[in-house]
């Protein structure tokens, strides 16, 4: 049996029977976390054991991804500069239409090796670029090569429809696809990569299409994430609807939100939907302020996703940050408006921040059971910070050094199902070099070829 012992370092567990330990051990047996406490004796054990010395190093769960559109990552920076109906119009009726299944590939695989570079042991991969099998299989494909744990989301592309063909709002999510992915790389529930739907959802689809999309993710007992807001919903008083069928419940997953009234957010927590903000991305393209603080006001708290590399880095802390200091932000105004004067006190801790891109990515896949927090019997993802390096010393507050300074550069390693992804500072992948460049070649023949397209027309 495969054996890690980290030892005599700080451990922020996430689990709260554990709590955080400034000198603790962590021991991995078989892909699951076996142990978390000062001093593990392995006693015979010993001799067949690797032991990490993580002195001056801090222990986290590995963060979870809870929303990206990896298949864009050969257009990172792309459209940095697009507002939400820019993207809509250049991305999906654009360059999404030249994407061959070697694009799908190669921008899936590297965008979850960037993610486990990055610390994210979990991605939920919204893949809506998908307009034949061959498409999806190279997505499927990418995500088992990285070696990430992942939920891929199956969805559907949106191109402006052909002289005869249906608008793709009217067009229902295609059962056969998703049975054929049940019963072939997809079928292990419990595997390194399972499968979800990335539905229309009433905000983009007509109300027959809604409730055929609906019913299917319940019979077949998945997930359904949908995008909300974005303009005009394509079906108003859709979500009253769906409610009154009794469709709407847990495993239903919303994206952004930013325009649901708050009579209908109330009813959807509820429910127990659960809610995926992509805080940096919705105040760059134009969705309005994210609803984190309308959610942690009402009790619930939020995942935290990427969204687009075309549009922002895929630095999953980044993104945390932003989420923490936008909504920091918003409070402050709101307490100087009503009090005139700077709050006696922060509204949101740093933990928040750190709860959102762990514990509650778990919940939101129902998967809390097995990753999210460093508690013995859940599989073993997890992240090792480097707390001695320039930036990050002195460390007064683990947490607040995790969620408030850390970086890229920190993170040393990286674990996923026991196994190491990511060591003394290097993914362990062979023939990075390569996918970099079969990406950058990607990258640059579907700029030429929509260019090509745009001038033609």
């Amino acid at each position: 049996m495969r054996r890690t012992l980290i030892k005599s370092a700080t451990v922020i567990s996430m689990d709260d029977a554990i709590g955080d330990l400034a000198t603790c051990d962590v021991l991995v047996e078989g892909g699951r976390i076996a142990d978390v406490r000062p001093s593990i004796d392995l006693g015979s054990g010993a001799a067949e054991t690797e032991i990490v010395d993580g002195k001056g190093r801090i222990v986290i769960p590995g963060l979870i991804n809870a929303h990206m559109h990896t298949w864009q990552t050969g257009l990172r920076g792309f459209a940095a500069n697009w507002t939400l109906l820019e993207y809509f119009r250049r991305m999906h009726a654009g360059l999404a239409t030249v994407f061959r299944p070697d694009d799908i590939y190669i921008a899936t695989l590297v965008g979850a090796l960037n993610q486990i570079n990055c610390g994210s042991t979990t991605l939920v991969d919204w893949c809506h670029n998908n307009p034949t099998p061959d498409h999806t299989d190279a997505a499927v494909r990418g995500l088992i090569e990285s070696g990430i744990r992942a939920a891929f989301f199956h969805g559907s592309p949106k191109p402006e429809p052909k002289p005869g063909e249906p608008h793709f709002s009217e067009v229902p999510h295609p059962r056969r696809e998703v049975e054929r992915l049940l019963a072939g790389p997809l079928a292990d529930r419990d595997g390194l990569v399972t499968l979800g739907l990335a539905i229309l959802g009433p905000h983009y689809s007509t109300l027959d299409v809604a409730m055929h999309d609906f019913r299917l993710a319940r019979e077949l007992n998945l997930i359904a994430s949908m995008h909300q807001g974005g303009g005009p919903a394509k079906t108003p008083g859709g979500w009253e609807k769906l409610i009154a069928a009794g469709l709407v419940g847990a495993g239903v997953n919303v994206v952004h939100g930013n325009d649901l009234p708050d009579d209908l957010l109330d009813r959807m927590i509820d429910l127990g939907v659960s809610f995926s903000v992509t805080p940096e991305n919705e105040m760059i393209q134009g969705h309005g302020f994210p609803i984190t603080g309308r959610l942690l006001k009402r009790g619930v708290r939020p995942t935290i996703g990427i969204d687009l590399e075309s549009v922002l880095a895929g630095d999953l802390f980044g993104v945390a940050r932003v989420a923490l200091s936008m909504q920091r932000a918003l409070d402050n105004a709101e307490a100087r408006k009503e009090s005139g004067t700077i709050p006696a006190t922060t509204t949101i801790p740093v933990r928040e921040a750190l709860r959102w891109i762990t514990t509650e990515g778990a919940r939101m896949l129902g998967r809390e059971h097995q990753i999210g927090s460093l508690t013995p019997g859940k599989l073993a993802d997890l992240v090792i910070i480097n707390a001695s390096d320039l930036n990050l010393v002195p460390v007064h507050d683990p947490v607040a050094t995790v969620v408030m300074q850390t970086s890229l550069a920190n993170i040393e390693s990286v674990m996923i199902g026991g196994a190491w992804k990511k060591r003394n500072g290097r993914l362990l992948v062979a023939g990075l070099e390569s996918k970099m460049e079969l990406l950058a070649q990607s990258g640059r023949r579907l700029v030429q070829d929509i260019e090509r397209q745009g001038r033609a027309a």
